[in-house]
């Protein structure tokens, strides 16, 4: 048996027509009818990088009975000269996070996979804490099975007071060793067992792991990066997968 955190995650290639870029995670997220594909924005465009991607592509499971069955599917980033993407914006400013609506109709109809809901997100009765533990799900330097194309999970603790907004900002901290190539991976905590409404996805959906945190005056042959990582609320999902 295949554990379902694993299947909610997706590796995403990035390309300026045919030439490739870069490489990140990603997550499914569903929302009634509708079904999103979400990463960190700066995997779509980065201005201070000059990371102009014209198109990402993912890899799919196609097959329930054979998970070393894949297939390649492309989507565009712009329709008409306009982003196709969605991302949020709040008082301090951009928040690294970005929802793009994947046409089922295209799926192939074999296609396995699991999605985050609303239900996944915290609610008032969930406890989180500093040191709470966590997974990362996602792709670090690319590294995957290339044999079943599946993730890897990473372990993290919560470092900042969760629900508080770190430095004023719409994200929070976690202590875990990543990599590039892990931003767009979901940050989860384990549900409580009591919890019936998370299904066969027993998962909590914290937030959106975005980049290492480290500070400007550190000295960088004398100090080590503090290992620290700012992680997005995930509640911002409901605002980017409004009709």
């Amino acid at each position: 048996m295949i554990e379902s955190i694993l299947l909610t995650a997706a590796r995403i290639l990035t390309f300026n027509r045919q030439k490739p870029l870069t490489n990140a995670s990603s997550f499914f997220f569903e929302r009634g009818q509708r079904l999103f594909l979400v990463t960190s924005r700066h995997v779509l465009v980065d201005e201070a990088s000059g990371h102009f991607p014209d198109r990402i592509e993912i890899e799919l499971h196609v097959n329930p009975q054979n998970l070393a069955e894949s297939t390649g599917f492309s989507m565009p980033l712009y329709r008409d000269g306009h982003a196709v993407w969605r991302q949020g914006i709040d008082r301090a400013g951009g928040i690294d996070v970005a929802a793009i609506e994947i046409d089922r109709a295209a799926l192939p109809k074999t296609t396995v996979y699991r999605a985050f809901t609303p239900e996944h997100l915290p609610s008032s009765i969930d406890h989180v804490e500093v040191g709470t533990p966590l997974l990362v799900v996602g792709f670090p330097l690319g590294f995957h099975d290339t044999l079943h194309h599946m993730p890897v999970v990473r372990q993290a603790i919560v470092s900042s007071s969760y629900g508080l907004r770190f430095q004023g900002v719409g994200y929070f901290l976690t202590d875990a060793r990543t990599h590039r190539g892990t931003s767009g991976a979901p940050v989860v905590m384990r549900a409580a067992a009591s919890n019936l409404s998370h299904g066969d996805l027993p998962w909590i959906l914290l937030g959106i792991h975005s980049a290492r945190f480290d500070i400007g005056t550190r000295d960088l042959k004398l100090d080590e990066a503090l290992g620290l990582n700012c992680v997005w609320y995930a509640d911002i999902l409901l605002t980017l997968t409004e009709h």
